[in-house]
């Protein structure tokens, strides 16, 4: 392989790990926001359980299969 195919080779691996670094930083970020809400939905959801004269918050208990 001559060295300029072999300088190609890089700089299109180089592109690809770039772009690839940019999606997983962009998941990462939606990732957390979505770990927010899901959080906020289970609080919430625990404070209406509990308000319904529940005595503990279901959200916080495992299901009876587990």
């Amino acid at each position: 392989m001559a060295q300029t195919d072999l300088e190609e080779q890089i700089a299109h691996l180089t592109r690809s790990v770039d772009e690839l670094s940019d999606i997983v930083a962009q998941q990462a970020t939606e990732l957390a926001l979505a770990q927010k809400r899901i959080a906020m939905l289970m609080e919430r959801e625990a404070s209406r359980e509990f308000e319904g004269g529940g005595s503990v918050p279901l959200a916080d208990q495992k299901p009876p299969h587990w």
